[in-house]
This record gives structure tokens, C-alpha cells and sequence, in this order.
């Protein structure tokens, strides 16, 4: 897997809105100007901000790395009045210091003038510190002796940010290619109408419920095939270890009981003209249970005509 880190993590110099910005217009090429909007695109140094910003960039969206907060209102009007454009996505982090503090009471305003939305991306600590490792790169802070104090310090400093998130990415497990993926999954515009994409995911409660699950349901309950020898070194993908997850009359309930609660959310999902779903099931290691539910449920939802794919969190990749 590719290391997805942030190319920005050394603390460049600002960049203002000026001629020297390379504009990309949100102008279709079919001629059609899409919704106005403003992406405020934020979270954790290492978690993919660079990269999440080049791929709006690849939307359409104007990109803009670091803008002063103070500058966000005046910002906003130009975008709600430009002929050029329509769309824009905006880096805002932990660079601003201490006027993150602002930042509840300046979208209040900016959205008086533009529809706006926050995309934090995540990822755990572990994965950070990795990052970091492989990248030899400084954390931006650069106060603290270790990475992993200015982490926790980050964190701090961007609650008031990922408190008001519409849009939570954990990048623990996305290399750049899936992180492009992802964005263009949520926030893509194609012309043709629009195709919900629900993701059925597996993981395991041991390493923490994934930050962007829109559904979680805990399937602990049913009979562990970890304690079955034959099955312990094998996953949910396994036919036998599905069988016997599913042999269980309690597998079956609880299967045709999520069915029916999908079914009837799924197509006020798509009347709401939401892009992206995922609907995530647990089990204690993300190995067995939750792996054969997530696979069993794409299966069903893929059969009544929905795009679904099964992912899984925890299992050994290859």
C-alpha cells in the first residue's frame, strides 16, 4: 500500500488569493454551471489534506491551500458572484493557530452567502506516526519533542474544526488512489443523474468503529468461529465460515431484519440525493462475523439494484 500523507506537512508559506493561484473552471464541458458550493477541507497533518485538495482540483473545484480565515467571507462573495466559477475547495487547519476558534461564527456568515461544507480527514495515531516515519517530514507544530505529543496537541487545537464536520474521512486505511476514489464518490458531479454507492464495511470493535460508518450495527451476538479451530486462521470470506455464521437461526433474523431496514432507507437516501452510504458491521476482531455480514449484505442490496461494494477493514490485505 502506498503511504498517503500530507505533501504540505513542512509548513509552506501562505498562499493568497491572487493571479499567481492556477484557476480551474468549475465550467462542465457540456456548457452546464453546476451548483455553487465551497468545500472547507480540514483535519489531521498526515491524513491526506494535499492530496484530498488536488483531487477536488480534479473535480472542477477551485483550489485554494491555507487561505487565512479572515479572508473566508470575502472569498465566498467572489465565488457566489464569478462567472468563472462555480465550485471551490479550501485547505483550512491547524496552521490558523488559535482563530480555528472563529471558525464556527465565519461559516455562519459564508453560508448566508454560499452553500458550504466541511470534509475532515482522520486517521489513527498509529498510522500517523508511520507516516511521519516513512516521510521524514516534520509535523507542522514543531513544538513538541515527539510526533506523537503534536498530535495530540493537533487534535486539540482542530475540535471546534471536526465538530463541525458534515463529512468524516478516515484515511487509516486508503492509499492516494482509494482516497481519490472516495472524494470522487461523495462530491463528484457528472451530469447523469446521480447513483447512491453504498459501502459495506467490516471492521473490528478491538481497533475502534470507523470515524465515517453512517450505520453501525454490532453483530458481537452471534457464535464466534474464532473458537472453531478449523476456522480461527481463516476470514468471513471463506465459504465454510460464512456457512456457519449463517447457519445459525438468530444469522438469519437478524439478516432479514437489516434487509428490510435497508430497503426502506435506501430510496429516501436517494431522494435526499445523498452519493455515498456506508453501513458498517462489527465484530469484536473484524475477521469473521462482521466480514461474511458485509459480504451477505452487498450481496442482497447489489441483487435489489443498488451499487454496493464490501470492504473490509481488518483483514490481512492480498
Amino acid at each position: 500500500m502506498f503511504p498517503l500523507y500530507d505533501e504540505r506537512m513542512g509548513q509552506p508559506p501562505r498562499k493568497h488569493i491572487d493571479k499567481s493561484l492556477k484557476l480551474r473552471s468549475a465550467i462542465s464541458t457540456a456548457g452546464a454551471v453546476p451548483a455553487r458550493e465551497l468545500v472547507i477541507v480540514s483535519g489531521i497533518s498526515g491524513a491526506g489534506k494535499a492530496s484530498a485538495l488536488k483531487d477536488f482540483e480534479d473535480l472542477g473545484y477551485h483550489a485554494v491551500d491555507n487561505l487565512p480565515l479572515e479572508l473566508l467571507v470575502e472569498f465566498a462573495g467572489l465565488v457566489g458572484k464569478s462567472r468563472e466559477i462555480a465550485r471551490a475547495a479550501i485547505v483550512v487547519d491547524v496552521r490558523e493557530g488559535h482563530t480555528l476558534d472563529r471558525l464556527p461564527e465565519i461559516l455562519q456568515r459564508v453560508n448566508k452567502i454560499l452553500p458550504t461544507r466541511v470534509v475532515f480527514l482522520d486517521a489513527q495515531d498509529a498510522v500517523l506516526v508511520r507516516r511521519y516515519s516513512e516521510t521524514r517530514r516534520p509535523h507542522p507544530l514543531r513544538k513538541s519533542e515527539t510526533v506523537e505529543r503534536s498530535i495530540v496537541e493537533e487534535r486539540q487545537l482542530l475540535e471546534p474544526v471536526r465538530n463541525l464536520a458534515d463529512t468524516l474521512i478516515d484515511t487509516s486505511n486508503f492509499n492516494v488512489h482509494e482516497l481519490r476514489a472516495h472524494i470522487q464518490s461523495r462530491f463528484g458531479h457528472e451530469e447523469k443523474s446521480q447513483t447512491l454507492l453504498v459501502s459495506c464495511l467490516s471492521f473490528g470493535f478491538k481497533n475502534g468503529v470507523p470515524l465515517d460508518a453512517d450505520l453501525v450495527f454490532d453483530v458481537r451476538f452471534l457464535p464466534n468461529p474464532h473458537f472453531v479451530p478449523e476456522f480461527r486462521k481463516k476470514t468471513g470470506k471463506d465459504p465454510r465460515v460464512a456457512a456457519y455464521v449463517r447457519g445459525f437461526p438468530q444469522t438469519q433474523e437478524f439478516l432479514a431484519k437489516v434487509s428490510d431496514l435497508m430497503l426502506y432507507l435506501l430510496p429516501h437516501y436517494v431522494e435526499e440525493g445523498k452519493s455515498y452510504l456506508t453501513v458498517a458491521f462489527g465484530c469484536t476482531g473484524g475477521q469473521h462475523r462482521s466480514v461474511m455480514m458485509a459480504e451477505e449484505m452487498a450481496r442482497r442490496l447489489r441483487k435489489a439494484g443498488y451499487k454496493v461494494k464490501a470492504l473490509h477493514r481488518d483483514i490481512p490485505r492480498g
